[in-house]
């Protein structure tokens, strides 16, 4: 199936911070993943994690020279997200500037998602 609609995008900070992680990794990774868990104190987190390949049912994103696999459980709730990565003067992270999302907990670690409605994406392809 083709989609117009682009699952993730990259910011040029998170494209460069996401290269370095794959050079420093102490064996070989094709890329990372992200996807989303239950927990927090507003109900749902990030996830990132190295990956060595693409599995069963992750949509693969390529986009500014590096690759992104995304879990299937979190596709809509990550459809149309950009990933940034932030730096500060206390922390550096990645962030996620996601059109779905509807509130975030005061420290930042957990959101509430509203998952995209399967109908209105193949109304609007």
């Amino acid at each position: 199936m083709a989609s117009k609609f682009k699952v993730l995008s990259l910011t040029d900070a998170a494209a460069d911070r996401i290269k370095a992680i794959i050079a420093d990794a102490d064996q070989p990774i094709a890329g990372v993943r992200v996807g989303v868990k239950n927990g927090g104190c507003a109900g749902m987190s990030y996830t990132m994690e190295y990956a060595d390949g693409q599995k069963p049912g992750e949509d693969k994103v390529e986009d500014r020279g590096v690759t992104v696999f995304v879990d299937p459980k979190a596709l809509l709730f990550l459809l149309g997200t950009q990933m940034d990565f932030q730096t500060d003067k206390l922390s550096s992270q990645f962030v996620f500037n996601n059109p779905n999302q509807t509130s975030a907990c005061g420290c930042g670690e957990s959101v509430a998602i509203t998952p995209v409605n399967p109908e209105a994406v193949h109304a609007g392809a």
